[in-house]
């Protein structure tokens, strides 16, 4: 990660000297669910408190040619009947694992079956909204059109009626067994998408674009007792409790080339503009900017931030009176279907990346209990031996999940990335292997974000689970798998660690920031006198005493160090920033040089902080600049300690006043004339005042009509006769110096 000059030191742990490398190591650590989620699983399940484990065995029951398994409804003995797309067809697959084409639409999507209780199967068709009953023998008629574009879900109440939700006008319908139907309910939705009923006999609704669950009554009134941000409700499924839950996921979490999902018809949320560069807005600072060509560069490790992006789904339970918790929320896995184990634990199955998570503990926890070798588990079938079956999309299988624990898991790491080619240094791991389990590890390295054939191939297997020398090719990239091997419960995998070398880098001074003079900054939580970040000389009195603070209280941007921003005379504040992307502790020199001058005089040594207030009373007015040198040895030998430095641009230092020079006073007309000139030796005039008490001032301007220039004429007319205290006179120049003058009334000649 790019290391902020704020920002703490990385842990040093030496692991070879070299001349061109950083000495200090950075680590690859695996070791929270979290982190264990980023890789790939076979076999293996990651419990909450991010534990490798065996996980239940899986096996392929049925395999189809369609790449699509939307809908799974199952006869009593255990026969399942499987509704796919793109083809529109539905398919019969028997307890032993064998199956065959049961029916074959006109349509393209089958994505809801209910089995009628003659043994019937209703088959919901998509994109022409047709309902078909299918006998046992295959022979099938269209049992109701609805003239809408989608069949999302099916139900059948207690007396035989057929419930139907529907898209693209969100409209339930309801069907009595001889096919005569109306609609029921009108959800004020796009898409009617799951359907279930109550213990009550209270239909269930789950609804897209947007994502509420609704409880019908027997008239077809609907009251909403979940209002999701999510624009979908993909699933609805009751416990044994009667708790509702709900799966919600927001738009293009489906397959791609799902062709009539909701989720393809618009509802995806826009996404955000691109970050414009803003444009710099006019101020008295002065900032010189480093452009770093960083198209081909190693930028800095990978830094921890806060995950930003949208949750793509979540779980709700819905209490029999109707309130309502989330339960389960991911930014990574879309839930498509819900179901529960013998224990009552809720399993969720997700897409895109096939995974099976089960909910369990007080409060609830996910368990990562399988992956699918599918992008999308679609469907669910608990069987009476209590075997869990679950159909998947892309592609579209059938697989079961046994009771039994795997006898070997295999797990694959995200590929971590060192920014720049590494030298590898040791790989660990903990965990508990009991006896006659093994835990093997492996690791290959690359140069390209993706693994392909251009990898290294893996490894040999490391031994010594508390730091074994990676033995794979210097390279950028490093991935690492792990082999687990045992019976019962089997080894536990904890955590493992990649220690890897950067090359040392130079650091890098990105900008230098002269604030206007006299500009200063407080230091935050402090006591008694004001401090003054960056200052370190608060000895002379007139230095404990701010000036009125200016009215925006600005912090400088990106410094968590500095307070309040108010105005101490004489007195010029330096900022810079500059980053390692090594992650290396640095230190700054400051020098300086006035213009006309070749050598650079130091001002500070070996500061660790990132701005510097100036007491520029030390030094002769005249225009000056500063060079900021960053120093990476903190972190580094000093024979390999390397420098990156930045001159500023050019500023004043102007502590002088101004002169004023009285040069006459006349009278002429009624009126007193003061003459008088202003000059400053270094900086423009910027205003002129005259008081006659000390305690209003009003402008004079100069008589070119503006003041401009180091040396301005002025002749300012008093009505009257002057004052006999006379005027004050108060000249300010740019940089702030202010002097002042007295003029007398004239005096009164002498009558003869």
């Amino acid at each position: 990660m790019h290391k902020l000059i704020m920002c703490a030191a990385a842990v040093a742990a030496v692991l070879a000297p070299a001349s061109v490398r950083a000495s200090t190591a950075k680590f690859f650590q695996t070791s929270t669910q979290a982190d264990f989620l980023k890789g790939d699983v076979d076999n293996l399940s990651i419990d909450s408190h991010g534990q490798l484990t065996l996980g239940p065995a899986t096996e392929l029951v049925y395999e189809t040619a369609a790449p699509f398994l939307w809908s799974m409804v199952a006869e009593p003995d255990g026969t399942l009947f499987i509704g796919t797309g793109n083809e529109g067809k539905v398919f019969r697959v028997d307890p032993q694992g064998k199956g065959s084409v049961f029916f074959d639409s006109t349509e393209l999507e089958v994505h809801a079956l209910a089995l009628a209780p003659n043994g019937s199967v209703y088959v919901g068709t998509s994109p022409d909204g047709r309902i078909y009953k299918v006998d046992r023998n295959g022979h099938s008629t269209v049992f109701f059109d609805s003239e809408d574009k989608y069949i999302w879900a099916l139900a059948i109440d207690g007396t035989g009626n057929v419930y139907a939700g529907t898209g693209d006008k969100g409209i339930v319908y309801k069907i009595a067994p001889d096919g005569k139907g109306e609609p029921f309910c009108r959800t004020n939705a796009t898409h009617a998408t799951a359907l279930a009923f109550d213990r009550a006999g209270h239909l269930l609704v789950g609804t897209g674009m947007p994502g509420k669950v609704l409880r019908i009554d027997q008239q077809g009134k609907a009251f909403v007792l979940l209002d999701s941000p999510f624009q979908e409700i993909r699933a609805l499924r009751f416990d044994d409790k009667g708790l509702l839950y709900a799966a919600a996921l927001n738009a293009r979490s489906g397959p791609s080339g799902a062709g009539v999902s909701t989720e393809d018809r618009g509802t995806e949320r826009p996404a955000p503009e691109p970050a414009r560069t803003p444009v710099p807005s006019v101020s008295a600072e002065i900032t010189s900017i480093s452009i770093v060509d960083v198209s081909g560069g190693a930028g800095g490790p990978g830094s921890t931030r806060e995950d930003r992006r949208s949750p793509r789904g979540a779980v709700y339970r819905i209490t029999l009176d109707g309130v309502w918790d989330e339960l389960w929320e991911s930014r990574d896995d879309s839930p498509y279907e819900l179901t529960f184990d013998p224990g009552g634990a809720l399993i969720i199955g997700t897409g895109n990346k096939g995974k099976l998570y089960r909910l369990e503990g007080e409060p609830l926890k996910p368990t990562l209990l399988a992956r699918a070798s599918a992008q999308q588990v679609t469907a669910f079938y608990r069987d009476p031996h209590g075997r869990l079956y679950y159909a998947t999309a892309n592609p579209g299988k059938l697989f079961r999940v046994a009771p039994q624990r795997a006898a070997r898991g295999t797990y694959e790491s995200e590929a971590h990335d060192a920014q720049m080619v590494a030298t590898w240094g040791t790989i660990t791991w903990h965990g508990t292997i009991p006896s006659g389990s093994r835990v093997e590890v492996f690791t290959r390295s690359g140069n390209t974000e993706i693994p392909d054939d251009t990898w290294s191939p893996w490894s040999a297997a490391y031994s010594n689970p508390e730091g074994s020398p990676i033995t794979s090719p210097k390279a950028r990239y490093l991935q690492w798998r792990t082999v687990l091997t045992g019976s019962g419960d089997g080894p536990v995998l904890t955590s493992v660690t990649a220690a890897y070398l950067q090359r040392n880098l130079r650091p890098q001074v990105r900008s230098i920031t002269i604030y206007p003079p006299g500009i200063v900054f407080q230091k935050p939580f402090t006591t008694g006198e004001p401090e003054l970040a960056g200052f370190d000389d608060q000895s002379t009195p007139d230095r404990k005493l701010a000036a009125a603070a200016m009215a925006s209280q600005q912090s400088v941007t990106g410094s968590p160090t500095i307070g309040r921003r108010t105005y101490q005379k004489g007195l010029q504040t330096l900022v810079w920033k500059a980053d390692d992307d090594n992650d290396d502790e640095m230190v700054f020199d400051v020098l300086y040089r006035r213009e006309g001058e070749t050598e650079w005089k130091t001002l500070r040594k070996a500061l660790a902080d990132f701005i510097l207030v100036w007491d520029t009373t030390t030094v002769p007015n005249g225009t000056y600049f500063v060079k900021i040198v960053a120093s990476d040895s903190p972190s580094n030998p000093l024979a390999t300690a390397l420098t990156g430095e930045m001159d500023s641009a050019a500023f004043d230092v102007d502590n002088s006043p101004p002169v004023i020079a009285i040069s006459g006073v006349r009278t002429e007309r009624g009126h007193t004339v003061i003459v008088f000139d202003v000059k400053d030796d270094h900086s423009p005039v910027k205003l002129v005042e005259f008081s006659e008490d000390g305690q209003r001032w009003r402008g004079v301007f100069p008589m070119d009509g503006i003041a401009d220039s180091r040396a301005e004429h002025y002749e300012l007319p008093i009505e009257g006769e002057m004052d006999p205290r006379g005027i004050t006179l108060r000249a300010t120049d740019s940089m702030n110096n202010i002097s002042t003058a007295h003029v007398d009334p004239p005096r009164s000649r002498p009558q003869r």
